[in-house]
């Protein structure tokens, strides 16, 4: 029989038993290097030797709190943060926004089929090129980012006020929907968070209440927001409230045009703008409302805000954030008493996420012994990207891009208002597993092997693409990794029969794929 024969049944064992629970290093003290791998691996995109290098020389305690409350400003490696300015648009969303409109009227009264169709093109390719950059800009900084953290819960924020890059020009808005909307407040209070999406032109467009005007109401999200983003499904508010809310939001849209509109004089007072954001008077119900059981006077932008405050004091807004929460940091579903002890921390500092994550990693739940949960797919892949070439900044994020897609969890790309699923179930089929493994082949080979992933090619047609090869058994395999695989993963290793296939059976493990 040949080397391949046993080969290919070897990785054919370890996609099936990629399924089941994968095991972790069974009773370590919560001071070894495995546990240590393991708090990485929670609460950042994935351990690497660099990070672990900075977690013993830190201590868990000073890590944490640096983790959590990270600076206001992106903090990145120079290579990385060059490539993030080069794919940066100058100017604000509204210049931007302004630019496409003209683009997108120019070609529309033009009569010649062919320059027609050539405008039309440019147009979408213009939106395409917009979307593609900031996926890759989130990339770097998803890969590169010192505060993992924040980056691990951006990943999670957007994804619960998830917008879908298809609809519209939503393409030229995504990046901006992250960068101002999202992330800043990734650590900071709830409430603020919900307010910057909700102000945010790509939310009010996805979710069409840029169209809820008083007289054409729109409930699509008003909806959303109780049902999705903060209370929950049957958490006891009814049809009425979200008609209620509806209304309370007619008039929170966008505008386009460089001048204010012409307002009536009896609540001229009330307009406000900020870029593309608008709250326009004229198309606001200025009539009483009754809310979550409030009586809230009909008097413009003002209701919006109380009924914000409404909704992020309400107690089923505390659990059921902080059981999503919960449930994405420990990769399973938590015990009821755990969330109501978290929805006590949430509830007690108004919303500080900051203050519920450190409630949680502070529980024994966190550094219990468990199988652990399945990797979706954006954490499946941003780990092995990190763990295989740890702060050597990837100068192509196209392949990247390229395996979410074909794992089914492209970044912007979730049709639906819900995002992505957070349960393990939904990404540990035969068919996801094998691309997983294709995947793996592909980074565990570097740019030198047959599967080039292409990862380190230059942006410049005219340039070679850099040598790169991954070692992945270095020394944090060795000092803290080893010990947790299961035998049957270490006698794939011993019969690796080159470094390549060596990275390519770990990076397709059960232990690396949880």
């Amino acid at each position: 029989m040949s080397r391949a024969a046993p080969r290919c049944l070897l990785i054919a064992a370890l996609l099936v038993s990629s399924a089941g629970p994968g095991p972790r290093a069974a009773g370590s003290p919560a001071s070894s290097p495995a546990a240590d791998v393991a708090f990485l691996d929670a609460l950042t995109w994935g351990a690497t030797p660099s990070a672990f290098a900075q977690l013993e020389t830190e201590g868990r305690a000073r890590w944490l709190h640096g983790q959590l409350h990270p600076p206001a400003g992106a903090r990145l490696p120079p290579d990385a943060q060059a490539a993030i300015d080069a794919l940066t648009p100058p100017g604000s969303l509204f210049d931007r926004a302004q630019a496409l409109d003209a683009q997108a009227k120019a070609f529309k009264d033009i009569q010649d089929p062919e320059a027609k169709k050539a405008g039309q093109h440019a147009f979408q390719m213009a939106l395409n090129t917009a979307a593609r950059n900031a996926a890759s800009a989130w990339v770097l900084r998803a890969l590169y980012s010192p505060d993992q953290l924040r980056e691990r819960l951006t990943w999670f924020w957007f994804n619960r006020f998830n917008v879908h890059q298809g609809k519209a020009t939503l393409r030229a808005a995504v990046g901006d929907y992250v960068d101002t909307a999202i992330r800043p407040h990734a650590l900071g209070r709830f409430r603020d968070l919900l307010m910057a999406s909700l102000r945010h032109p790509a939310m009010l467009r996805y979710l069409d209440n840029a169209d809820n005007a008083a007289g054409r109401i729109n409930e699509n999200y008003a909806r959303e927001i109780m049902e999705l983003h903060t209370m929950g499904v049957g958490s006891g508010y009814s049809q009425a409230d979200v008609e209620a809310l509806a209304r309370i939001l007619t008039g929170v849209g966008i505008d386009l045009k460089p001048e204010d509109p012409k307002l009536r004089p009896e609540h001229a007072a009330d307009f406000r703008r900020d870029g593309l954001f608008e709250f326009n008077p004229n198309r606001h119900d200025y009539g009483d409302k009754v809310f979550l059981g409030t009586a809230i006077q009909g008097r413009g932008w003002p209701e919006v805000e109380e009924a914000v405050d409404l909704i992020v004091h309400h107690p089923a807004t505390a659990t059921n954030v902080s059981r999503a929460l919960a449930t994405y940091i420990l990769g399973q579903p938590p015990d009821d008493p755990l969330v109501a002890r978290l929805a006590t921390v949430f509830t007690r500092t108004d919303g500080d996420i900051a203050a519920v994550v450190e409630a949680l990693v502070r529980e024994p739940a966190f550094a219990a012994e468990r199988g652990g949960g399945f990797k979706d797919p954006v954490r499946y892949v941003f780990s092995a990207v990190r763990m295989a070439y740890d702060q050597r900044v990837i100068l192509n994020p196209g392949p990247v891009l390229g395996w979410l897609n074909r794992l089914g969890e492209g970044l912007f790309n979730r049709s639906t208002p819900d995002g992505y699923p957070l349960a393990s179930a939904a990404w540990s089929g035969p068919g996801q597993l094998a691309t997983r493994f294709e995947i793996a082949r592909q980074i565990g080979s570097g740019s030198a092997g047959l599967f080039s992933a292409g990862l380190f090619k230059p942006p410049a047609p005219d340039q070679p693409e850099q040598p790169a090869f991954p070692v992945l058994a270095n020394g944090l395999y060795y000092t803290a990794v080893s010990g947790t695989l299961s035998a049957a993963t270490r006698a794939a290793l011993a019969q690796a029969v080159s470094p390549q296939d060596w990275n390519t059976l770990y990076l397709a493990s059960p232990e690396f794929m949880r």
